[in-house]
């Protein structure tokens, strides 16, 4: 999606809301909802600030020690996530959404070396400067659960009901218990601007895979933390 269809949209009340995203440590989005008129006033060109800590946490959102980046002796102060044009893309799962992913400086305008976008932005520089151009795939794995989210949570993510109760794989029969889940999930990664492949079952219960197509190596990273939004 280009700027001046996000300026468009903005204006028609099809769009009200930007997110502005990053990537922490454990490959999850991290980041602010916008109000889309004050994205374009004040954000698209200047950016926005978020606590250094989202890239010195773990799993559960704690601090933890060993970071110098960000820490309770640096204060854990400031980053500054600067918005890639070149990654706004639709939220088709969320009405009047667009995304957009950013990199992460400090406030004095010097790379975040440590931010998992700046390391890989890094080497394919590297691999650039040597002549070569690198590109990946991704075929992602998960296991549907019948619980709720809530139930899971509760319960230690332990003794849940998985959606397949025997070996479904590239069982079109099996599958074919979860195709609309299967379904939306490659109808809304295609709108979110990646290009699903296939879906399939897998051996273990509730077991099932995505697969998308290959492309240049940020790109494919990009789209892969966008999925796991």
């Amino acid at each position: 999606m280009r700027f001046e269809e996000l300026k468009i949209e903005v204006e028609a009340g099809t769009i009200d809301t930007v997110l502005v995203a990053i990537t922490d440590m454990q490959g999850r989005q991290q980041g602010k909802r916008f109000h889309a008129p004050f994205y374009l006033n004040e954000v698209a060109s200047k950016g926005t600030e978020a606590c250094g800590y989202l890239l010195a946490t773990d799993v559960d959102m704690n601090t933890v020690g060993g970071y110098t980046a960000s820490s309770w002796s640096t204060g854990y102060g400031d980053i500054v996530l600067t918005p890639d044009p070149a990654t706004m893309r639709r939220v088709p799962w969320q009405p009047g959404t667009v995304m957009i992913l950013a990199n992460v400086t400090w406030p004095d305008g010097t790379e975040v070396t440590v931010s998992p976008r700046q390391i890989l932005q890094r080497q394919l520089e590297l691999l650039r400067e040597d002549g070569y151009v690198a590109y990946a795939g991704t075929e992602l794995e998960f296991v549907v659960f019948n619980d709720t989210y809530e139930d899971a949570w509760r319960n230690g993510y332990r003794d849940m009901t998985p959606a397949n109760l025997y070996n479904v794989d590239y069982s079109l029969l099996g599958t074919g218990r979860v195709e609309p889940l299967l379904r939306r999930i490659r109808n809304e990664m295609a709108g979110a601007e990646l290009v699903p492949e296939s879906a399939k079952g897998e051996c273990n219960l509730g077991q099932h895979e995505i697969a998308f197509r290959y492309a240049e190596a940020m790109k494919t990273a990009d789209g892969h933390c966008v999925y796991k939004t």
